[in-house]
């Protein structure tokens, strides 16, 4: 290799591309790009986010092109990652190419230039090996790459915090498959053990970089002791001195829009952001906020591995991450280009619940692993929804549990759907009770850092295992001090955001389908039912503490949210054509003397009829059947009573959970005569 193409000249080339004419690479850059190159070994590198592990690859990518080698195959987790990689390979003088979820036809566009001598780096995610088609091609691909990059590698433990199994599966294959390849593993948020992990998983020759995580840019503070309301004062009364835009993360989806619908209603610039939007909508929030054209993104976890914004001025969190290693990884996000970035942590009382499903969320449940396995074993192959209506498993659950057998070897996907492989699969409790134990380890640790023992980037760094902790000098346990509004918002704001909450009704959005292997039902639900609405959903912080008073007991509802339901019926009316003549209550086995009282309610309020036209018959239905999977015992959970009915109805109860009871009930109500029925509920559970 000449002069001119040796890995440190590509090395320093790429940097001052990426960082300026001044720029110089690092010692461990030198020594990452070196051994990928020279020695073709496997390398992981575990680096500060903004350190420069992209400039790496491209630098090594550089080098083997030059050398005649193949294409760079890169694998990154999210799409607003490999976005911003794309940006960046270009930046370097590099071509790259994508496949991921969202171009799934191996003949589009993208996937020809992939295949041309020009493309220098392709980009995949992980979901694509899901495709039968793909993997299939993946080995002729891998065969004629002269890198391969597995980004965010933390994503390939099981220690990790975000832990993907499609990720780990492509991985394993990868590795397999290119056995004299060089292969790069990169991630800024992985302790000792993730990082024995990652480095076992590539081989026992594996190099690892492993340097300081501490970051000078970052004043890091916690709040705490806020009520709900409280925390969304305090960050609305924050974003008026807070420098720059940043991102305010949260725990739910449900938050994402609650918060940034308030934000807005108090002149701020916000957008919501999490998984559930389509993929245009979140290039495009991300686009806004990359431009300055937005002060704030309230946002899920969806936005963090990858998203690049150099100027980033802060990260609050309303509601804690699990692990001080997933909080590091966020406020990552901020502080990479500018000396001076703000994170703010204000923490809640509700945390460690959502921490506890989400600490399960990966861990197979064994009874349900063998009724999947049951299943598959006598019928060769089945779709999601096939399974799920079969099983009775939550979508999201059997999504997930599919996916740890597939990495275990025990299923696989077809072109029809999920298949077993016939190799069996045995519940490993050892590993999982592990899993757990490490889980609520670090749950610990987040517990002890929201109430500030100890310097807070200190903290982070022994967390994360860096070699080199040391106090920062500028945290809020350093310093005593705490960016505006302090220790409390102003009264007017907390003031303004219970009035805003209490405005917002929860629309019901009515099921469409029956799910596949309903008894007796298929396709379009054809029933009257239609819009709905309920007072509150979830952990609605407009309604926290009366809501947790109607657990276990029956009886009305009391005061405040029989005024709150007085007021969203008025609202909801006023949108009619024309007021419902008739109210039908749920027939409740749990509630009854509460659900007769609300639909009393609801009946003076409209000056309508309450009508009780149906019964509830046969066993209790069971709480746990899935969303997507109404079993015989809901189908058979309601009958008519009669007498018949002539127009709209508002169908009264006091939850909402998966709808499937209220679905039926309103088909009954239809072959009763009713041409419109409306749920209305108190609370609307997460399904």
């Amino acid at each position: 290799m000449t002069d001119d193409h040796t890995p440190q000249t590509h090395l320093d080339a790429v940097i001052r591309a990426l960082a300026g004419p001044q720029a110089a690479p690092r010692h461990d850059q030198r020594r990452a790009t070196a051994a990928l190159v020279d020695e073709r070994r496997r390398v992981l590198v575990v680096q500060a986010t903004g350190w420069g592990k992209s400039a790496v690859y491209w630098a090594a990518t550089a080098a083997h092109r030059a050398a005649g080698a193949g294409p760079t195959l890169v694998i990154s987790p999210l799409l607003a990652l490999m976005r911003d990689q794309v940006a960046a390979a270009e930046r370097a003088g590099l071509e790259a190419a994508t496949v991921n979820s969202t171009n799934v036809e191996e003949s589009g566009p993208r996937s020809k230039n992939a295949s041309t001598p020009t493309v220098d780096v392709l980009l995949i995610s992980p979901e694509r090996l899901a495709n039968p088609r793909f993997a299939a091609k993946l080995g002729p691909l891998v065969g004629r790459c002269g890198l391969v990059v597995i980004d965010e590698a933390h994503c390939i433990s099981d220690w990790g915090f975000d832990f993907r199994p499609d990720y780990q599966r492509l991985s394993k294959v990868l590795v397999g498959l290119a056995p004299d390849t060089p292969i790069l593993a990169t991630t800024a948020t992985a302790n000792e053990r993730v990082t024995a992990d990652v480095a076992a998983q590539l081989g026992p020759d594996t190099l690892v970089l492993r340097g300081t995580l501490a970051r000078a840019s970052l004043r890091l503070h916690t709040v705490g002791h806020l009520g709900a309301l409280d925390r969304y004062a305090w960050v609305a009364d924050a974003l008026e001195q807070l420098g720059g835009s940043g991102i305010v993360y949260v725990l739910t989806v449900a938050e994402t829009d609650r918060l940034a619908d308030f934000l807005r209603s108090e002149g701020v610039e916000a957008e919501a952001y999490s998984g559930s939007l389509d993929a245009v909508s979140r290039e495009r929030v991300e686009e806004r906020l990359k431009s300055n054209r937005v002060k704030a993104v309230v946002a899920t976890s969806a936005l963090g591995m990858g998203f690049d914004k150099a100027d980033l001025g802060f990260v609050v969190h309303v509601g804690s991450p699990a692990s001080p290693v997933a909080y590091y990884q966020q406020v990552g996000r901020a502080g990479r280009g500018i000396d001076d970035a703000v994170a703010v942590l204000l923490p809640s009382a509700g945390d460690e619940r959502i921490w506890a499903y989400f600490a399960t969320a990966s861990i197979p449940d064994p009874a349900h692993a063998d009724a999947v396995l049951a299943l598959l074993d006598g019928r060769g192959s089945a779709t999601v929804p096939a399974l799920e209506a079969e099983t009775g498993i939550r979508r999201t659950r059997l999504e997930a549990l599919l996916k740890v057998l597939a990495v275990d070897g025990a299923v696989e996907r077809r072109d029809g759907g999920w298949a077993s492989t016939g190799q069996g699969w045995s519940y490993d409790e050892a590993k999982y009770d592990a899993l757990l134990a490490v889980r609520t380890r670090e749950a610990g640790l987040m517990r002890s850092y929201a109430a500030g023992a100890g310097c807070l980037m200190e903290f982070l760094q022994q967390a994360l295992d860096d070699p080199d902790p040391g106090p920062c000098g500028q945290c809020s346990v350093c310093t005593g001090t705490l960016p505006h509004p302090g220790a409390r918002p102003s009264r007017e704001r907390a003031s303004a955001v219970r009035r805003f909450l209490r405005g917002r009704d929860v629309v019901i959005e009515p099921r469409k389908m029956w799910p596949p292997g309903t008894p007796g039902r298929k396709g379009r639900i054809k029933g009257p039912i239609g819009e709905g609405r309920a007072l509150a959903f979830a952990d609605d912080p407009a309604w926290g503490e009366a809501l947790a008073d109607l657990d276990g007991r029956d009886g009305p509802v009391g005061d405040e949210l029989g005024a709150g339901l007085d007021s969203l019926v008025d609202r909801w009316a006023s949108e009619w054509p024309a007021r419902p003549a008739v109210v039908v209550p749920m027939p409740s086995r749990s509630r009854p003397v509460r659900v007769a009282e609300l639909a009393e309610r609801v009946a003076a309020r409209l000056g309508a009829e309450v009508v009780a036209a149906l019964d509830a018959v046969g066993p209790t239905p069971p709480s746990g059947v899935a969303s997507g999977a109404p079993r015989r015992r809901v189908l058979d959970a309601v009958a008519p009573r009669g007498p018949a009915l002539d127009g709209p109805v508002v169908l009264v109860d006091d939850t909402y959970r998966t709808g499937w009871t209220m679905t039926v009930a309103a088909t009954v109500l239809g072959d009763l005569g009713a041409t419109d029925v409306r749920p209305l509920v108190i609370h609307q559970l997460p399904g």
